[in-house]
């Protein structure tokens, strides 16, 4: 079997047909409906107490913080009232004795001596004006009080939108102190020690802070439905109806929170649906990736869809390749039978050859390269994985299984977006009766116009589906590195919408997908803001 033959062989592995898509959005809502009935299901579907999301007109000056790993980041954020925002930020490294500190104060009380030098140094009117009042004994007005999202990437059970515990550290910070503790209290504690006029209004997930910046800055009056990540992790939180949300009645903490709007953001944690493996797509370098990962049958749907494993999904297929002594992949035995006149050679040290040697950036090199004799992908192969003189027949085989692995990434990545859209009822909610272009067609083959029939048929189902009523449009935000530069994988993701028959070519043209930023930042300015006040238009 030639090699380009067997490359193709190994790409079909990862097919993920429109069947299996369609068995995936229905096991996906099962565990979603589960997920929201009681706690520990395979779906967390986490209450967040964010009982309301932005439309765009809001108006104010707010604070967030991000503790994400080895830097803290503190921002304010203008929002402008017109889905526009200006945003002041500064970057510290959190100090490595920090991170393993005897006490939580030490590294809490870090964090707030930042807020203050960013409220010096940024805001300083308004923070010389709150240390006057406070010193002549005038009291604070709410008013007068930064209201801050704290965004606060580790394990943690939330009880409130400004309550969470510590459950553990991770990404080498060890303060045993801490763990169990209230992390948005240990702040307030510490801010409140230095008189800052700075209140913890809530305490952020960043995929959530994702779906709020969206429906801030998206276009329209429709609010946002789904946050969704698809980057080195992946993640979705969306707007659910609280009725559906069963849980809540016996969730620990009695949190009290604003059941008027009837609606709450729910954070997923969609990678772990199907740990199980009852839908999941599933091959031999899947398998063996799992079984040599730190958490084997653990986020089994992340670990087929998030950049941080389709590195190592195609290297271990690229490995396969090279150990079948039929295939002669990187193995040009002599000039004569390459296209550059050299030998292949792969470097002892190649990154093929060690576990997570492959980054994720290397896959969206080889399916955007347009370039002659795939010219590009070559130099990729030599720089990323040490081959040197690789023949195009070698890059056309990698660039097979690399778009084969992109693709089921973003077909699963549809199996979430549309069970939510599904989920959402928003399919069945339009400003307009659908238009009916089966009358033109009768009408034309009535009078025999067979040519026109047709003609006329094609251009009113184009327009049915193209044209949507800015009321009808289901928006998602989403982020991550490989929504944005993985070359089509926004169009692998609709193909597959199209695919799901609740959804189907008319819905897909509903769905619109934009860009939503900085979920850590404006995202919990936004999060501070519906704790704070709620989300109401000024006026």
């Amino acid at each position: 079997m030639s090699l380009l033959a067997e490359a193709k062989r190994v790409a079909a592995e990862f097919d993920y047909p429109a069947s299996e898509v369609v068995r995936g959005v229905k096991e996906f809502l099962k565990q979603m409906n589960e997920g929201l009935q009681k706690s520990g299901q395979m779906m967390s579907q986490i209450p967040t107490y964010v009982t309301a999301v932005p439309n765009g007109t809001e108006k104010g000056l707010f604070l967030a913080v991000d503790l994400g790993g080895t830097n803290f980041r503190v921002c304010s954020i203008q929002l402008q009232g017109d889905t526009t925002f200006k945003l002041t930020q500064s970057k510290v490294p959190i100090p490595r004795d920090l991170m393993i500190a005897k006490t939580a104060h030490e590294l809490f009380g870090f964090l707030a001596r930042q807020i203050q030098l960013f409220l010096e140094t940024h805001h300083n009117d308004h923070f010389e004006a709150h240390k006057r009042r406070r010193l002549e004994g005038d009291t604070t007005s709410d008013e007068d009080i930064f209201q801050l999202g704290f965004t606060f990437s580790f394990p943690v059970q939330q009880v409130g939108i400004n309550k969470g515990y510590l459950i553990r550290w991770t990404k080498g910070f060890d303060i045993n102190e801490a763990v169990g503790k209230d992390v948005c209290a240990l702040l307030q504690q510490e801010i409140d020690a230095l008189h800052l006029p700075v209140r913890v209004a809530a305490l952020v997930n960043d995929t959530v802070g994702t779906l709020m910046a969206r429906s801030y800055t998206s276009p329209g009056k429709t609010g946002t439905l789904l946050g969704a990540i698809f980057g080195t992790g992946t993640n979705g939180a969306y707007v659910e109806d609280l009725s559906k949300v069963t849980k809540m009645s016996s969730m620990p903490g009695g949190a009290e929170y604003d059941k008027s709007t009837g609606e709450m953001v729910i954070n997923t944690e969609w990678g772990s649906f199907d740990n199980a493996m009852s839908v999941l797509p599933n091959t031999q370098y899947d398998e063996a990736l799992d079984k040599e990962s730190v958490n084997p049958g653990i986020q089994m749907f992340e670990k087929r869809v998030s950049g941080m494993f389709l590195g190592e999904i195609l290297r271990r297929a690229l490995v396969s390749l090279v150990n079948n002594p039929k295939v002669r992949l990187f193995a040009d035995e002599s000039s004569a039978s390459n296209d550059l006149h050299s030998t292949t050679v792969i470097a002892e040290d190649s990154a093929l050859y060690k576990q997570w040697g492959l980054d994720t950036s290397f896959l969206s090199i080889l399916q955007a390269d347009t370039s002659a004799g795939l010219r590009v992908s070559r130099q990729t192969l030599e720089k990323d994985l040490g081959v040197h003189a690789s023949s195009e027949e070698d890059a056309q085989a990698v660039k097979e299984i690399v778009a084969a692995i992109g693709k089921r990434s973003a077909r699963l990545g549809a199996v979430a977006i549309g069970a939510i859209v599904i989920n959402s009822g928003r399919l069945e909610r339009t400003s307009s009766p659908p238009t009916k272009p089966s009358a033109t067609i009768a009408e034309n083959l009535k009078n025999l116009d067979m040519v026109e029939a047709a003609k006329n048929t094609a251009q009113k189902l184009q327009a049915a589906a193209t044209t949507v009523p800015e009321e009808d449009v289901i928006d998602i935000g989403v982020d991550g590195s490989l929504v944005e530069y993985y070359p089509g994988f926004e169009d692998y993701i609709r193909e597959a919408l199209r695919d799901i028959p609740e959804i189907g070519p008319v819905g897909e043209k509903r769905i619109r997908i934009g860009i939503a930023k900085d979920g850590s930042g404006v995202g919990a300015a936004l999060i501070a803001l519906v704790a704070g006040k709620g989300v109401r238009s000024p006026g």
